[in-house]
């Protein structure tokens, strides 16, 4: 049997940037703090988050087919703590605008790509979400959000 007090322990020696994965169920925003993100290709350009299978926000992107990824700034703590706590309205922090595809995306962060899905993937207790990119924007400028060994860096 794994210890998975441990094998997390072990995880967070990688440091990570921080995002919040968004999407619409019915005319509703739902979103959550993400740090397993990454490439995957260029042509098809698409990107991968991981999320718990059991995550409250997974039924409307699965039902929508679109979703929403913003790379933090240093500066967006507040916004990855909200996303990261339950209940509540989570878009009460930061400053949001929709892609043309309706999804929200964070103002102001290093990075913002809305997709549709491409591939849903269940693999153990999470989903492997593949996401082709329909539109995104870099603000290079801006420093991005670090997690390591479960702390903001």
């Amino acid at each position: 049997m794994t210890d998975h007090r441990a094998l997390r322990d072990a995880f967070g020696c990688f440091a990570t940037g921080v995002t919040v994965v968004t999407s619409l169920d019915q005319s509703r925003r739902v979103g959550l703090t993400a740090n397993s993100f990454t490439s995957v290709s260029l042509d098809p350009p698409l990107l991968l988050v991981c999320l718990a299978a059991g995550v409250s926000s997974l039924p409307a992107i699965r039902a929508f087919r679109r979703f929403g990824v913003s790379v933090l700034a240093a500066s967006q703590r507040a916004v990855a703590e909200r996303f990261a706590r339950r209940g509540g309205d989570r878009f009460e922090v930061g400053e949001w605008v929709e892609a043309e595809s309706g999804v929200p995306l964070l103002e102001g962060a290093a990075a913002n790509f809305a997709c549709s899905v491409f591939q849903d993937i269940a693999s153990g207790d999470h989903v492997l979400l593949v996401g082709r990119i329909e539109s995104f924007r870099a603000a290079p400028d801006r420093p991005p959000l670090l997690y390591l060994r479960g702390r903001y860096a």
